[in-house]
């Protein structure tokens, strides 16, 4: 920059676009990261709605030469998203498919269009966009345009550089052009108009034309059978076209722009050519072998079969599914301890066919006997396996403390006879400089993610991370590959093009960057005049680390800090709808400030930086928190664990500690309290609740949404309707624990004594746990210490009566699982919490596991016809699973339960109610679960087991969700 950006200049700016342009400082630190190793605060961050705002943006930045950087998902893991200009994020408005022509097999879509939602939409016309990143329920085309994307299937469906057909694009100086494919004439045609683009056109001619550059090109570019290749601009790819050689194949400047990383035009407007459709019939051989050298030895033998995908993962990664609560389960098909595994998947017409092939790699697999072990994998299974590959990036941030595995030499990629000694030689150098590394991906397409584990907060091990990728760089070289298969050079690897592609040719991509871009405004200092690899990194070396006390027990994480710094910016949270429950605010916003690792940055970035004596107190962290609703879904489905329900929690305490709770938050905190108190006279307090005067005085007094219901107080305690139940059984085959949690207690007595009544018939002699409070409505508004008192009663009184014989099972989802989550890391009596969190079941977990062990039967239930549609708990599918309530509803013989594809209710306890939450309560409702409760016919039954849930699930629906106890009860015979 040469001229400094004031905010007079920005606030104009911000008027003239039709879209939204934010310079505060939550912004700025939003996206000072991505996905890679590096931090430069942007100046602004601009969110354009149209092709007018985009040209208001170049024309400001020529004004004042400050830099444009294009951002769709953020995933990027060489620096390509971070820059000191203006960010221009695509994900929220340009995210339209704009035209599908079924005829010619091409799709034209804005840049923001997610992968995989993208081939939903197609599907139904039998076709699909092939290439398939890790990243593919987030990441956009607009990002895979930029850095030529490849994925999974590369190896059968090519990368995106070979399925662009146009890219409609605005030019340094403001001109819509697209570029698409031209003949030899077209091209000098378009050489000599006077235009920019005429420019481009002229100087590309003038410059690829001769013999002995081609020459140069041809020798220095990596070899022509790597087709992961994104090394500087595509010159090689250009040069073997018609305008430049004897080929028949037209000129395309659209295929240098793919890979250009957003630093030659800005692309408005992409069309795609598509593929029919991957037969339906599948299947996938996991080959286990007991050396990363045997693995890769089987590539070559089994790329000469017909191959889908040839995919590699190594036992440091497998290693880290075993702390995931989400992968773990995905690992049943491994046998033994392998040090590598290879996934091949294959296709065809057919099973018989696919079959068929199968069987024929299994000769050849057998004949090499480099694997112990080949293990077959259909339908979900292979789902899944991919699931757990895919997760690889996600995963390495699951390894606890300062050292983690490095985005900056991943990307290499060699021909694949060559695999197996450049990784052997690869491996000598990593064990000269006594590092690690992990090594998994793409092993079918010659490309493996291999990374040296470093602590980039010591200066020692920056300097590894730099002589490592330099030593990588030349090796590479020395095999003619690709330095930068498919995450771009960016930051991290643009310093080496010089040495990788040769001085003459780095000379000509530096006058593509000057003809394209004369003022140097697109991406600046990414390929051409890199910023140093070894600077603005996210953490400043040899920093002396924050002392950072907490009330809740960050033990696992090394701290809260380290927590937030676990998230590596993959972007998991920010996957399409129906992926999961991640994160439901930002579905219903788009936001990143909503979004988990939105969170995880802003938390690191205020924990770091922020000196005042109270660390969080920040009016930052206060808006990233405001729309979390604690779902607990990033525990999980975060395949780092980056838990922002429990920092959430930690936060709140904190901060109120300098900035007095608000009335209504602290009535939600302690409504145990005003509900036991309401529960005295509840004829009085439900004619308070239901009448519109009181209630609006009401709501109004406590911040509650005037359109939400109220929930009325129980006439009866748990006492007086269950102490004269009817018991089951004379003798009895089980002795447990009910835990009647306070939200059943006070608002919904019917469902204890459903619970106990439904026990008590099946033969469990139940014994009431009463008067104890779960703290859950303290724990959501950060009441820590009241909380753990509350905690601490519960252990006391529990700790010697709770065991495997005598389990404790709770109704509510949120209080039940907070024994086995919050109870541990806040209780006084951390020993007696683990205890008893040993021995705590939700009670569909309980009865699930009682009909595998064949304790009850079908014979127990109705014969009658049911439709159960199930909706669970959040807390559920993050602590426990959602399989244990499919099972218990269809015990009954003629039941058929299916679980809604729902995400989060949105309700989040006091959430839903709060006044300033209640219409995302609500959007998030009508993302998956509202419209599947409408779509089903009246006679349907809706199960839900959190007592949000139902409320939610009335309010959005007018219709009646029954606990799934209820049901079951309601089936006794």
């Amino acid at each position: 920059m040469e001229t400094p950006i004031t905010s007079k200049m920005l606030e104009k700016l911000k008027n003239d676009l039709f879209g939204d342009l934010f310079f505060d400082d939550l912004h700025k630190k939003l996206y000072a990261t991505d996905a890679s190793v590096y931090r430069m605060l942007p100046v602004a961050v601009a969110f354009p709605k149209n092709t007018e705002d985009i040209k208001v943006l170049i024309s400001f930045a020529n004004t004042y030469k400050i830099g444009l950087i294009p951002r769709a998902a953020g995933t990027s893991l060489a620096g390509q998203c971070v820059g000191e200009g203006i960010v221009i994020d695509v994900s929220k408005y340009l995210t339209n498919i704009l035209s599908l022509d079924i005829t010619n097999k091409t799709v034209t879509v804005e840049p923001g269009v997610i992968r995989d939602e993208l081939n939903e939409y197609l599907k139904p016309h039998g076709l699909f966009f092939g290439p398939n990143t890790s990243t593919s329920n987030r990441c956009m085309i607009g990002g895979m345009v930029g850095n030529n994307s490849s994925g999974t299937t590369s190896i059968k469906y090519g990368v995106t550089r070979d399925k662009v057909v146009a890219l409609k694009t605005l030019l340094s100086n403001g001109e819509e052009v697209v570029f698409s494919e031209v003949s030899s004439t077209q091209f000098r045609q378009k050489a000599q108009e006077n235009t920019l683009e005429g420019s481009i056109y002229n100087i590309l001619l003038n410059t690829l034309s001769p013999a002995s550059v081609q020459q140069e090109i041809i020798r220095e570019f990596p070899k022509p059978e790597i087709h992961r290749r994104n090394t500087g601009y595509a010159l090689d790819s250009l040069i073997t076209t018609e305008t430049f050689s004897k080929s028949e194949k037209k000129t395309n400047i659209a295929s240098l722009l793919c890979g250009s990383e957003g630093t030659l035009a800005f692309t408005t407007e992409i069309t795609l050519k598509l593929d029919v459709l991957q037969p339906a019939n599948s299947a996938m051989l996991v080959g286990h072998y007991h050396s990363v050298n045997k693995c890769l030895l089987d590539v070559l033998e089994a790329m000469k079969h017909d191959l889908d995908t040839c995919e590699m993962l190594d036992d440091t990664i497998l290693n880290c599914t075993k702390q995931n609560k989400k992968y773990d389960s995905y690992r049943y098909f491994i046998e033994g301890e392998p040090k590598a595994l290879l996934f091949f998947e294959i296709r065809d017409s057919s099973r018989e066919k696919v079959l068929e092939k199968v069987n024929q790699l299994k000769v050849t697999l057998q004949k090499t006997q480099n694997s112990y072990a080949t293990v077959l994998l259909e339908k979900e299974a292979i789902t899944k396996a991919m699931e757990l590959r895919k997760a690889g990036l996600g995963l390495l941030g699951n390894m606890v403390g300062d050292k983690k595995a490095v985005a900056c030499i991943e990307d290499t990629a060699v021909a694949i006879e060559d695999l197996p000694s450049y990784i052997d030689e690869f491996s000598k150098l990593m064990k000269q400089n006594k590092q690690d590394a992990v090594y998994y991906a793409h092993a079918g397409a010659g490309e493996l993610h291999l990374r040296p584990i470093l602590n980039l907060k010591k200066e020692a091990d920056v300097a590894f991370f730099k002589s490592i990728t330099t030593q990588v760089a030349q090796l590479v070289k020395k095999y003619n590959g690709s330095f930068s298969g498919e995450h771009g050079d960016g930051i991290v690897r643009g310093a080496f093009l010089p040495l990788l592609i040769g001085g003459k040719n780095y000379e000509i991509v530096k006058t593509v960057k000057t003809t394209f871009d004369p003022y140097n405004i697109f991406n600046p200092n990414k390929i051409v005049a890199p910023y140093p690899m070894d600077n603005s990194l996210r953490y400043i070396p040899d920093r002396e680390e924050p002392d950072i006390p907490t009330k809740i027990s960050f033990k696992q994480n090394q701290g809260i800090l380290r927590l937030a710094e676990n998230c590596n910016g993959s972007g998991d949270c920010r996957k399409s709808a129906g992926n999961g429950t991640m994160c439901p605010s930002y579905q219903a916003t788009k936001n990143e400030k909503d979004s988990t690792r939105g969170r995880a940055n802003v938390l690191r970035e205020v924990l770091t930086n922020n000196k005042t004596a109270n660390r969080f107190n920040s009016k930052e962290l206060k808006e990233v928190f405001d729309l979390c609703i604690s779902c607990k879904a990033c525990a999980t489905e975060c395949p780092s664990n980056v838990d922002m329900a429990i920092a959430k929690a930690e936060f709140q305490f904190q901060y109120n500690k300098t900035h007095k709770p608000s009335k209504a938050d602290s009535f939600f905190a302690k409504s145990t309290h005003y509900n036991k108190l309401a529960s005295r006279f509840s004829t009085l307090s439900n004619f308070l609740i239901t009448n519109s005067v009181t209630s609006r005085l009401l709501k109004k007094r406590y911040h509650i949404a005037p359109k939400r219901s109220l929930p009325k107080i129980a006439k009866k305690s748990y006492h007086e309707k269950c102490k004269n139940l009817e018991k089951g059984s004379a003798s009895y085959n089980y002795h447990l624990y009910l835990f009647v949690d306070e939200f059943s207690n006070y608002l919904d007595v019917k469902l204890v004594q459903d619970a106990y009544f439904l026990l008590g018939k099946l033969g469990y002699e139940v014994g009431l746990i009463t008067n104890l409070d779960s703290g859950r409505a303290l724990l959501s508004k950060g009441f820590l210490d009241e909380a753990k008192t509350e905690i601490d009663k519960n252990i006391k009184k529990l700790k010697d009566i709770v065991s495997e014989q005598t389990p404790l099972v709770g109704i509510e989802p949120s209080a039940i699982l907070g024994f086995r989550d919050e109870f541990p890391k806040l209780a006084s009596d951390t020993a007696g919490a683990k205890k008893i969190a040993k021995s705590t079941y939700l009670i569909e977990e309980f009865l699930a596991s009682e009909i595998e062990k064949g304790k009850i039967t079908a014979s127990n239930f109705t014969s009658e016809k049911k439709e159960i549609k199930i909706h669970n708990h959040c807390h559920q599918k993050a602590l426990s699973n959602q399989k244990v309530t499919f099972d218990i509803l269809n015990l009954p013989a003629n039941y058929n339960p299916t679980i809604i594809n729902s995400g989060c209710c949105g309700m989040a306890g006091s959430f839903g109610y709060e006044k300033q939450h209640y219409e995302v309560s609500m959007q998030i409702g009508e993302l998956r679960l509202f419209p599947a409760v409408r779509k089903s016919s009246k006679d349907v039954i809706i199960a839900a087991n959190g007592t949000s849930c139902r409320h939610q699930i009335k309010d959005g629906t007018d219709r009646e969700a029954l606990h799934p106890v209820t049901i079951l009860c309601n089936a006794l015979v």
